[in-house]
Order: structure tokens, then sequence, then C-alpha cells
């Protein structure tokens, strides 16, 4: 789902992306506690609620998720409306290095030689990219540092995917509610509320909370290794997407600097695969 995601908001590219992202917040919000309703979760969401907000290092935490998930959202969105899918699949081929280098500078956590490796050679990618195109793949680098801080905070404020999102979304709902009654005259302002692309953009909140969740109750069901695996079938989809759906270039810069890229992510997987086993022994 997270794969195919760019032909969803392909469908909607006429509307901006800040329009968008507002919508996106507002409707998974307000789908969050649908479904929140439905499992009658909503004792143990309040004393979720009740346990953060009392908690001011938590408070900041969680904020801090809302305000990181929305600037990867609506980058990711603004990307796939500008013909950039393969750079934003890019950023999610290097997002998991980035959150180990997050991971050891600020959690102090330890690195191995792979994984220094594994990191030396993305950084060497994204190098050979900028050095030959003359630009820096900023919308790359902005998702993978969005996502991976919004992971490292997840960590740090420990709060479930259903709740978390229904939080980060509820804190944010508010700023987005302000910029759409600033935006009445704007570009959705002027879209029928029958018409498809209202449909659509109404329907974003649903395509952004289902994966997750689905994500979120399939990583409990099969080892935290094959998740990791799994991961990269998302961005691998999306580079696909770009280049055979959308006609995006894929050169032999491209080609050199992805390998670079995925061969730190195989030696990365590799090191992961095999940490089950060492500890098994």
């Amino acid at each position: 789902m997270w794969g195919i995601l760019p032909i969803y908001w392909k469908l909607i590219q006429e509307v901006p992306a800040f329009e968008i992202l507002a919508h996106r917040i507002i409707w998974s919000c307000l789908f969050m506690f649908g479904v929140i309703v439905i499992l009658r979760k909503s004792k143990p969401f309040k004393q979720e609620v009740k346990r953060i907000f009392t908690n001011k290092k938590q408070v900041i935490g969680i904020s801090l998720a809302s305000i990181t998930i929305s600037i990867n959202w609506v980058t990711y969105i603004w990307a796939v409306n500008t013909d950039h899918v393969v750079e934003a699949s890019l950023g999610y081929y290097i997002n998991p290095l980035v959150s180990i280098f997050l991971g050891m500078l600020v959690l102090k956590e330890s690195f191995n030689k792979a994984q220094w490796l594994a990191i030396l050679l993305a950084a060497v990618g994204v190098t050979y990219m900028t050095w030959n195109f003359g630009s820096f793949p900023w919308i790359a680098i902005l998702l993978a540092f969005s996502f991976g801080s919004y992971g490292l905070l997840k960590k740090m404020v420990n709060v479930g995917a259903v709740f978390g999102l229904t939080i980060e979304t509820l804190l944010v709902t508010p700023i987005a509610l302000l910029y759409l009654l600033s935006q009445q005259a704007g570009s959705f302002g002027e879209i029928e509320w029958l018409s498809m692309t209202s449909i659509y953009v109404f329907g974003a909140g649903i395509v952004t909370a289902i994966p997750l969740l689905l994500f979120s109750s399939g990583a409990k069901r099969i080892p935290l290794s094959l998740v990791g695996f799994l991961q990269y079938f998302a961005p691998t989809i999306m580079l696909v997407i770009g280049v055979f759906l959308y006609n995006e270039p894929f050169t032999h810069v491209h080609m050199i600097a992805f390998s670079f890229i995925w061969s730190g992510l195989a030696i990365y997987t590799i090191t992961r695969l095999k940490r089950p086993r060492t500890l098994a022994q």
C-alpha cells in the first residue's frame, strides 16, 4: 500500500500539497477516533492521553513527532505531484541508514563496522548524485531525516501506533483547520464537494491510517529482521512506478548512486538477519 500511494496522490495533483496535507491530517484524526470507538478502546486512549500530557518530556516528544510526520507527509505529496517519485523512493531507501545514524547521535547506540560501511556507501551514493547533477537531492534527504526523526521520537515517547497517530493528528488538526479556512478561495474551495477529486481528498485520512495500522498489526506477528527486509518493498515499488508508469528519468548516474545505497542496505540487512541467530546461540 505504501508503495502504490504515489498513484493515489497523482489523482489529486491539481490540489496544492499543503491543502492535501491539511485534509490528510483532519481526516486521519477523525478516522482514527472512529477506529478507537469501534475497537472499544476509548478508556485506554483517555488513560494514554493523561499519561502523556502529565509528563513534560512526553508532551514535547509527541508534539515534535506531529511536526516531523507533517513535514514528511507534505514533502512526499509535493514530490509525487511534481514528478519526483524516483527521488522520493531514494529517500525511503536511505531512511534505515539515517535511523542508525540518529540512534548513534541521540541514543548513543554503538556502531559495528558493517553499519559504518553501510552509511559510508549511502553517503558516497548521495555525494555522487549531487556532484553529477549539480544539485543536492534535498527531497530524498528531507524525507529520510523527517521519517527517521519521527521514528526516533516515537521510540522516546513509547506510544502505540493507533493511539500515537490519533494524538499526533489531533495536535496539528487546529493548525490544519485554520489553514483551510484561510484558503477558502483557494483551489479546493473551487472543487465540487461530490466530485471525485473531493472524494479522493477526503479519503486521504483512510489511505494514511490503514497501511500504518496493518503495519503495526503485522509487525507483531513476524520477526523484526523480516519487518526490516519488507520495508524495502515500498521504495522499490515507488521506483518502478516512477520510471515505468510516470516516465521519470533513471540515468546511469541514478544507477550508480542507487547501487552504492543498495549495497549499503544489503550489508545492513545481512547484519540484521545474522543478529537473531547470534542471540539464539
